[in-house]
């Protein structure tokens, strides 16, 4: 192996001399604020003490009455319907229910370990006449050997049900 001279003398790169002049530190006038981070933070409706002040009153809602009732969702009336049969299928709760109106949507929840219905259904109607004759044609009606319960998925208060076997006292 050859040995290789170096010149340092003929290096022209050490030759040449840089001065680095470091930037000057800008100064705020602001004065240091901690930040914090997350919900609610924000300095201007951090004061706020109702949840729609706070996000500026921009929530959706639906038109309807103030008194208790049956409340519309977003897409139609919905019904809950409970005590359904374990062994029930979709086509068995849309015949039941298709004699009252046209139904949009049938949500019939399965349990993961059996694969059985759960028990409940929520059927959806356009109308709310519809879904009203529903509920009082099929209300305490037997449906594959079980007698089901039909009320209203959704309501603006209370729904206050007098039964004729209570007293008023």
């Amino acid at each position: 192996m050859a040995a290789v001279e170096y010149d340092m003398a003929e290096d022209d790169m050490l030759d040449d001399t840089v001065e680095v002049q470091a930037a000057p530190r800008l100064r705020s006038k602001v004065t240091a604020v901690k930040k914090q981070k997350g919900r609610g933070f924000k300095a201007d409706l951090g004061d706020a003490d109702e949840p729609a002040e706070r996000h500026g009153g921009r929530y959706e809602a639906l038109e309807g009455g103030t008194g208790p009732g049956p409340q519309k969702s977003v897409e139609g009336w919905v019904l809950f319907v409970t005590n359904i049969h374990e062994e029930a299928q979709e086509e068995d709760v849309h015949e039941a229910f298709a004699e009252f109106g046209d139904v949009k949507n049938i949500y019939l929840n399965l349990d993961r370990r059996t694969g059985y219905v759960k028990g409940y259904a929520l059927v959806e109607y356009a109308l709310q006449k519809e879904a009203k004759a529903a509920i009082d044609g099929l209300d305490g009606q037997e449906l594959l050997t079980q007698v089901i319960s039909v009320t209203w998925a959704f309501s603006q208060g209370p729904i206050k049900k007098q039964r004729p076997d209570q007293r008023r006292r």
